[in-house]
C-alpha cells in the first residue's frame, strides 16, 4: 500500500517529501503545478479544502480505511504517528517536538513566505516597507533558532518532525536574504540533517 503524495517544490512540500523518505514509507508523487493554478481544481479540492498543497492519501489509514490529509504539519504529525518515528508517544519530549512544530508553522514559514512576496513586487514603495518589516522578524526567528540549537542538537532533542518542518523553510534561506554564517548554530544543524542520506533522497525527488 503507497501513499499518495500531492506537491509542488516548495518548503511545505519538502518537508513532507523528507519525512517519507526517513519513515520509510513507499509514495507516490501527484505533482500540483501551482504556477498553473491547479490547486483550484475541484479534485484536489476535495482533499485540501483550503486548496493548498501539500496534501496525501492513505489507502492505508486507521482501521484500514483509505484517508486525505491535508495541511503540512498535520500531515507530518498523522505520519510520525502512523509509524511511530519522529514523534515521541507521550510526555515531555512529545510537547517539545509539538512546540517547535507550531513554531515554524505559525511562525517560521508565514513570515518568511511575506519576505517572498515582497521581494517579488516590482513597485519599489509597495515593496521597502513589506520587506523591512518581515525581513526584521525573519532575522528574529533565525535568531530564536540559533540560540535554540546552542543548547540542543536538535530543536526537540532527538532528531523529529519538527526538525523536518524546519529544515524546509531554512532550505530556502537564500531567498530570505539570510547568511547562515550569521546563525552559527542553523548553519552546523542545517549542514548535518542535509547529508542525511534519507533527507538527500527527500530534496531530490521531482515534485514538479
Amino acid at each position: 500500500m503507497t501513499i499518495q503524495f500531492f506537491s509542488f517544490d516548495t518548503p511545505n512540500g519538502r518537508k513532507i517529501s523528507v519525512a517519507l523518505e526517513e519513515m520509510g514509507l513507499p509514495y507516490t508523487v501527484s505533482p500540483i503545478d501551482i504556477g498553473k493554478d491547479e490547486q483550484f481544481k475541484p479534485a484536489f479540492l476535495k482533499i485540501s479544502p483550503n486548496n493548498k498543497i501539500p496534501a496525501i492519501i492513505d489507502s492505508d489509514g486507521p482501521e484500514g480505511q483509505p484517508i486525505s490529509v491535508f495541511e503540512s504539519g498535520a500531515i507530518l504529525i498523522y505520519l510520525a504517528e502512523k509509524t511511530g518515528k519522529f514523534l515521541p508517544a507521550k510526555g515531555a519530549a512529545r510537547v517539545s517536538v509539538l512546540e517547535w512544530l507550531m513554531f515554524q508553522m505559525a511562525g517560521f514559514g508565514p513570515i518568511p513566505g511575506q519576505v517572498h512576496h515582497f521581494l517579488g513586487l516590482a513597485n519599489e514603495d509597495d515593496k521597502r516597507y513589506g520587506v523591512q518589516r518581515f525581513m526584521n522578524e525573519t532575522r528574529r526567528l533565525y535568531g530564536v533558532m540559533d540560540r535554540r540549537l546552542a543548547e540542543q542538537t536538535y530543536f526537540a532533542g532527538e532528531i523529529s518532525i519538527a526538525d523536518f518542518a524546519i529544515l524546509g523553510w531554512v532550505w530556502r534561506h537564500p531567498r530570505h536574504q539570510v547568511d547562515l554564517a550569521d546563525f552559527p548554530n542553523v548553519k552546523r544543524w542545517y549542514e548535518m540533517i542535509m547529508a542525511r542520506p534519507a533527507v538527500e533522497r527527500g530534496f531530490a525527488v521531482a515534485l514538479k
